[in-house]
């Protein structure tokens, strides 16, 4: 056989090979990190932000996470939380009783990975007790548990546990995400969920997000 025709079958074999390759590689790669619905853009959550009302935060008088029925049953046996665990996560297993067995979880707060759903929170973007204080309280029932349940909204996040406890039912004038390449995004979802909502900002929360925003 010509040289040439040698050379280029082996040229073939070694493409063939590296084609088998690639594509074994992409069958197990895991899956791309799941994430809570993507926020408005920046310049629409500009727009958004300058639309809510400016006015001064009202009292926690009367608050209770009660008042805000939750977790609620989503689909068959798994209830809001749950739902969030698998959809935030990679490789998510669950039980019968659809609690999350193993996974693999990124906390865009912090950057943190994890492999158990017990190092996990839930967090509510504009917390409950913030909601309260900027509108809230005036809801019937029915609209907190909406509210506190909102899958479509970028209101539900999975996160680290002391990283959701430390951030409390604060603003954004008070609390960041100490992973300061996520503020954007955060940002961004928190004027969306407030607009959405049609709650109150005060006037520091608006300059802390209007700053943030102005930078994305």
């Amino acid at each position: 056989m010509p040289v040439g025709n040698v050379y280029a079958r082996r040229l073939a074999v070694l493409a063939t090979s590296a084609a088998l390759t690639v594509t074994g590689l992409l069958a197990t790669a895991p899956a791309a990190q799941a994430a809570m619905p993507t926020p408005v853009s920046a310049s629409t959550a500009r727009t958004y932000l300058a639309a809510l009302t400016v006015k001064a935060e009202g009292s926690s008088s009367g608050y209770s996470r009660d008042l805000f029925p939750h977790w609620i049953t989503q689909s068959g046996a798994c209830n809001t939380r749950e739902t969030v665990l698998k959809r935030d996560g990679v490789s998510v297993v669950t039980d019968s009783s659809c609690a999350a067995t193993s996974g693999r979880w990124y906390s865009e707060y912090d950057g943190a990975t994890w492999t158990a759903a017990a190092d996990l929170d839930i967090d509510h973007m504009v917390p409950l007790a913030e909601a309260w204080r900027s509108g809230a309280n005036s809801w019937s029932t029915s609209q907190r548990q909406s509210f506190a349940n909102d899958l479509t909204r970028p209101q539900l996040i999975a996160v680290t546990d002391n990283v959701n406890q430390s951030k409390g039912d604060q603003d954004p004038a008070e609390w960041m995400p100490s992973r300061t390449a996520y503020r954007c995004t955060y940002a961004r979802a928190w004027v969306h969920v407030k607009h959405y909502w049609n709650l109150s900002v005060d006037s520091a929360e608006k300059s802390a997000l209007q700053s943030v925003l102005n930078g994305c």
